[in-house]
């Protein structure tokens, strides 16, 4: 079973997805991930981020080691261990500028989909993977036999991101970029402002974590006999 999560930034996608995971025994993959690491690569080497082609020839080049499962994330790139670098403001401020470049995503979607296909098939996955991101039900995983939109309003995303970040670490100003300015760039490559065709959306404003992934594991539940028979 692949389970789709796509959403706005800060509506809780990576925490009620990999939540999801646990719950039900599966595999987790956050693909913001690896377009973070492509972005700590190419910002590390002094790359021109504007210079599209040399920014996906280092995205086609990157080794890179992304972790499914939910209880142990860790992201290794060219033998880096850059879990916590790839959270860094200085990579949330141009990820962006990786995530627009289409050749990176075609790579990048290319991996997504080697991940999934490995996760469905092995035994201590059973067999499944709940994936988040920004297009994972319209592109990555158009099969996924739950597709869920999670969203909240601004000032809730906004509240839930920064209570993520160090105490400092942004002004509020810089958090107000993550959210809205991110989003109005990634939504010219991808759609996830708006549900998708067959989507069920699960509005998390109101909603504590616990409650979020409740609703989501209840719908994997009631969809698992309609995937099995496909």
């Amino acid at each position: 079973m692949i389970i789709a999560v796509d959403g706005p930034s800060g509506s809780g996608k990576s925490s009620t997805a990999r939540g999801v995971a646990t719950r039900l025994g599966l595999r987790y993959l956050d693909t913001g991930a690896t377009y973070r690491a492509v972005t700590w690569s190419a910002v590390d080497r002094g790359l021109d981020l504007d210079d599209t082609a040399a920014v996906a020839q280092r995205a086609r080049e990157l080794e890179l080691e992304v972790s499914t499962d939910p209880g142990h994330q860790f992201v290794i790139a060219d033998g880096t261990d850059v879990t916590a670098a790839i959270r860094e403001p200085r990579i949330s401020a141009v990820v962006s500028k990786i995530a627009t470049n289409l050749d990176v995503r075609k790579e990048l979607i290319r991996r997504q989909r080697e991940i999934i296909d490995d996760a469905q098939n092995s035994p201590q996955s059973g067999g499944g993977i709940v994936v988040e991101g920004r297009d994972i039900a319209t592109v990555v995983a158009t099969d996924a036999e739950l597709k869920v939109h999670l969203t909240a309003d601004q000032d809730a995303r906004m509240s839930r991101r920064g209570a993520e970040l160090e105490s400092g670490s942004v002004t509020a100003e810089q958090l107000r970029d993550q959210i809205v300015r991110r989003d109005a760039d990634d939504a010219t490559v991808s759609q996830f402002l708006v549900a998708s065709d067959g989507a069920v959306t699960v509005d998390s404003t109101h909603l504590s974590l616990e409650e979020v992934i409740d609703v989501i594991s209840r719908l994997a539940k009631e969809t698992v006999p309609q995937g099995r028979e496909r």
